[in-house]
């Protein structure tokens, strides 16, 4: 794993925020303040204050760029959302870490949910799956995220994943991979024994891919994606079979 991933205490520990959101970023600039408000908008519905990072794995780091001044920390890191999300999470100072997808919104409560699960001792988990569109097929797709978290408990990141900041540093951070790093460390979780929640809450997060791919034919991928990575197909090699899906006409 990368070295970002050691403590990121200063002198002061006593300054560190309960909570701390990662948000990797490649080419958002143009919604990215918009994201950051949201996120500081949530917090303070919920009363609180949480420390916001932004990881660009961009080599123009133009998302950095289009941040507000002095709004949150700006990571400056090596593409890859697993690479990036590690190095986010090697400058957050949170106790708590949750990783939110730039193109996903919290739920109104999200952080009394999260502080509540934390008080409780729980030290991993996500929110559950909504998606910001209309129709049955998104219902559909919803409803099957639900029966997967019930049934094997490794939700997606972009159900915006959380985890107590030290036991996140213990298991290593997210594996480096080109895809299923959110699975896998969540698999990797729950086979040290680690109970993982889903928060009643919902996520909305963007349809684009869906609209961009296809509904059914993004779906079908993913869940083929899921299926092989679970029959021991090597992270690498979806990846290769990723990107020639996308690009076929």
């Amino acid at each position: 794993m990368p070295d970002v991933l050691p403590h990121p205490d200063g002198p002061d520990s006593t300054a560190r925020p309960w909570c701390s959101v990662v948000i990797p970023v490649l080419h958002e600039a143009v919604t990215i303040a918009a994201q950051v408000a949201h996120v500081r908008h949530v917090a303070a519905r919920c009363g609180m204050e949480v420390e916001v990072v932004v990881a660009d794995g961009a080599k123009e780091r133009d998302t950095l760029a289009a941040l507000p001044e002095g709004c949150c920390t700006a990571v400056a890191s090596c593409p890859g959302r697993a690479r990036q999300m590690n190095a986010g999470a090697g400058k957050a100072r949170g106790e708590t870490l949750l990783f939110l997808h730039a193109d996903t919104h919290l739920p109104p409560e999200a952080f009394t949910l999260l502080r509540r699960a934390r008080q409780a001792g729980i030290r991993a988990g996500a929110f559950r799956l909504g998606i910001a569109a209309t129709g049955l097929w998104f219902r559909l797709v919803e409803r099957l995220a639900c029966w997967r978290n019930r049934l094997v408990r490794t939700p997606y990141g972009d159900q915006a994943q959380f985890f107590d900041a030290a036991l996140f540093r213990a298991v290593g951070g997210y594996p480096d991979q080109p895809l299923m790093e959110d699975v896998e460390v969540m698999r990797r979780l729950r086979k040290a024994g680690e109970r993982i929640v889903i928060l009643p809450g919902r996520v909305e997060t963007s349809a684009r891919r869906w609209f961009v791919e296809g509904p059914l034919r993004c779906t079908l991928r993913n869940l083929c994606l899921r299926l092989l990575y679970a029959l021991g197909v090597p992270a690498h090699a979806l990846s290769r079979w990723y990107r020639a899906h996308k690009e076929r006409p």
